[in-house]
């Protein structure tokens, strides 16, 4: 049974009068996959006259909103939010011990996601009888629960893919066994051996996506948070192997906002105590550190990471927290011990977040200059977004790939922990050069250069009449048509 923020569906529809189109988005419950598409909802929303429906388990609803930043926060009540009941499953601490890094504490909300297909058909059903045409966006990893909408006369489903077209098209690639490239991307082959997929992905969780995989869902096109100034070539690259007369596909990234919304400036008493640290920088002088909502660090990494800060005499802000639990809201949180007097010795030159911290912000500050990063799509894009270069320590999925796209590809990233090289401890010396690298070298202004360029295009590509607008606006257009 559905428990919805809104106590009507009728009543979000204009009473008994049948809307034109009706969009509903089915997310993964992990953080990077809620957030993108909230994000995504926020801007079909912003058409006008679209209801927007966004359906998760209470938590998961929760967590997506009271996270969400760079937005006007009134625009989250132009969402419809329905919450679903799963059977309860366990929310273990991460493991900071742990011998890979992927986030197994995750697997078990995951799994109980699974259990959102019977609501989720139900509301699908009711929301068919009230508009002419239903949308389903769902999640690349979520076409299970949504596998009955083509009993749905008047209902179709698009796939959002969350990672990048990079990523998705070199196993894709590997997939179809390695064909030969265009001459223009005969540089992918240079690279050697791609991470495997076992190597990024452990046996449960490829347990899940077969599933998935398995449902048997008909898309009618696919959705990717990413640009052609980013990633052209692969996205032409996914529509020939998809060889489909009917495939569709529309690259609409980036999602988050390009201009982050001042609060101050609104009268808010919200805007964070680390903005006001940066305002007093010098510009490009910060190195942000952050290591997403899914990775934990061991007390011996954390020490190393710290160590290698203060010998870099590079300023920073450093989020130095656990990674979410399938229930964000439940429990204690695990606080990473620093060296002895590392914060009081640092006090002048670094800030320390233990919490959640506003990472578009920050990455859109002036004073910011680097970003040491997981490199989770999310992360990788606002980093492009908002024109600065990465220091790349992947730790799972589908993050040494993108990694490789940053280094590699675009050429605005320096590897801080070779994949092939994960299990070894990355030490305060690796740490110390990457920052000076990155933060006080030619290589490192260059890159900086360079990213900037790029984020001018990409920002102009959502803005009006931009290549990423235009095709939102054909997206928009065609569930419309």
């Amino acid at each position: 049974m559905a428990l919805q923020d809104d106590t009507n569906i009728q009543n979000q529809n204009n009473g008994n009068q049948q809307t034109q189109l009706t969009v509903v988005m089915v997310p993964l419950p992990a953080q990077g996959h809620l957030n993108q598409l909230l994000h995504l909802s926020l801007l079909i929303s912003s058409y006008g006259n679209i209801p927007v429906h966004f359906v998760g388990t209470a938590t998961h609803n929760r967590q997506a909103k009271v996270r969400v930043h760079g937005w006007d926060p009134l625009s989250i009540s132009n969402i419809h939010f329905h919450q679903f009941h799963v059977p309860s499953y366990q929310t273990p601490p991460p493991n900071p011990n742990a011998q890979t890094k992927f986030p197994y504490q995750l697997l078990p909300s995951f799994n109980a996601s699974i259990n959102l297909r019977e609501p989720i058909f139900t509301l699908l059903q009711e929301l068919s009888s009230t508009t002419k045409r239903l949308v389903v966006i769902h999640d690349s990893l979520m076409p299970y629960v949504i596998q009955d909408v083509h009993s749905i006369s008047n209902a179709e489903s698009y796939c959002f893919d969350s990672t990048s077209a990079f990523t998705y098209y070199t196993f894709l690639w590997e997939k179809m066994g390695k064909p030969k490239l265009p001459d223009q991307l005969e540089l992918l082959e240079s690279f050697g051996c791609f991470p495997s997929f076992d190597s990024c992905v452990p046996p449960e969780m490829a347990e899940f996506i077969r599933i998935q995989v398995e449902s048997g869902v008909i898309n009618s096109g696919n959705l990717y948070n990413t640009c052609r100034a980013i990633e052209g070539p692969f996205l032409d690259l996914i529509a020939k192997a998809k060889m489909s007369e009917t495939h569709r596909q529309w690259a609409i990234g980036p999602l988050n906002p390009i201009v982050v919304i001042n609060e101050e400036k609104q009268g808010s008493n919200k805007r964070h105590h680390c903005l006001d640290w940066l305002d007093k920088q010098a510009p490009n002088s910060v190195i942000f550190i952050s290591f997403g909502s899914t990775t934990s660090l061991s007390d011996q990494e954390v020490e190393e990471i710290a160590i290698g800060l203060e010998k870099s005499e590079q300023k920073f802000i450093w989020v130095v927290r656990d990674a979410d639990k399938g229930d964000v809201f439940d429990g204690e949180v695990r606080r990473a011990q620093l060296p002895e007097g590392f914060e009081e010795r640092m006090e002048k030159r670094g800030i320390i977040l233990r919490d959640w911290a506003p990472q578009l912000e920050i990455l859109g500050h002036l004073s910011t200059g680097g970003f040491m990063s997981h490199c989770g799509w999310n992360s990788c894009i606002e980093s492009i977004t908002m024109g600065v270069p990465v220091a790349a320590w992947p730790m799972h999925s589908d993050q040494p790939r993108n990694a490789l796209l940053l280094e590699k590809v675009l050429k605005i990233g320096l590897i801080v922990s070779d994949w092939s090289r994960r299990d070894d401890l990355v030490t305060s010396v690796v740490v110390e050069n990457v920052v000076r690298r990155l933060m006080d070298s030619a290589e490192g202004e260059e890159m900086r250069r360079r990213v900037g360029e790029l984020s001018k295009v990409v920002k102009e590509s959502v803005m009006d009449g931009g290549v990423s607008r235009l095709e939102l606006d054909s997206f928009i257009a065609h569930i419309r048509r």
